[in-house]
């Protein structure tokens, strides 16, 4: 009902700076270096995904912070090695903690997502992993993301609330073995990730791009009900669209804004 009490919803996508997104969201002439300024007049949060792969040095995160108005906030994706080589995650944390020192100072960072692999299961020594991991982040929150069904399971979501680790929820294609759509929240901070259903492509590459999917308003309306019980459950609510090709995540975002906010859930 509009005007209801809850937590405060945000709305973004897992990335920003990408070149098929030019003439579908952004000017066909926009520079690579001007795409957060525009990005930043319709949301205000992003996820930052870049750093799985590297990270890179303080002042490309300095330069974000100065591209973004007051009061936007950075969800910062953990390294590869944090998530799938786990050799030396206590390192490669502190290593980014030193990069992200600007977002730091000027308040913006809001959490880090460690976001992992099917083959990552459920076992009681991955618990101490996370723990450890989660620990080295404060004091901003972890979010995890698991893609194996192992970990849907109440023991886990005891142990996330008892350590402060947030739970991400997740939608992707209904195969077996993934994890279905759910409104578990942990840590006072809901988190949804929106990946979308190219179920012929997830294990496929072959077959397409694994994110090349638009979600339908319908299947959009689908989450309606979860998001009003997190906004029951939480403080705040994260929201990002992942299935970046072809700017679908961009569009979809502006259409889960639209039904939100219709719902009186949400403020632009």
């Amino acid at each position: 009902m509009p005007g209801e009490r809850g937590a405060r919803i945000l709305i973004g996508t897992s990335g920003y700076s990408f070149a098929d997104w030019k003439g579908v969201y952004y000017p066909e002439d926009i520079p690579n270096g001007k795409m957060l300024d525009y990005y930043a007049q319709d949301f205000r949060t992003v996820e930052v995904n870049s750093t799985y792969y590297r990270i890179p040095a303080a002042a490309v995160f300095y330069h974000m912070s100065e591209k973004t108005p007051e009061g936007f906030e950075f969800i910062v994706k953990v390294h590869q090695d944090v998530t799938h080589k786990r050799e030396n995650p206590v390192q490669s944390l502190a290593d980014l903690k030193e990069a992200l020192r600007p977002l730091f100072e000027s308040g913006k960072m809001k959490g880090y997502l460690a976001q992992f692999p099917w083959g990552f299961k459920f076992h009681p020594s991955h618990l101490q992993y996370l723990k450890i991991i989660a620990e080295e982040c404060r004091p901003y929150p972890l979010f995890v993301e698991f893609r194996h069904i192992g970990w849907v399971r109440p023991d886990v979501y005891r142990f996330l609330l008892e350590n402060g680790i947030g739970y991400c929820c997740v939608d992707e294609p209904r195969l077996r073995g993934l994890i279905p759509p759910q409104d578990v929240v942990t840590n006072r901070i809901g988190y949804v990730r929106f990946h979308g259903r190219n179920a012929a492509a997830w294990w496929d590459s072959s077959k397409g791009d694994r994110y090349d999917y638009r979600y339908s308003k319908e299947e959009l309306k689908e989450w309606l009900e979860r998001i009003r019980k997190m906004h029951r459950q939480a403080e705040k609510i994260y929201l990002f669209f992942n299935n970046c090709h072809m700017g679908h995540a961009v569009i979809n975002a502006q259409q889960m804004a639209e039904l939100l906010q219709q719902e009186g859930l949400f403020e632009p």
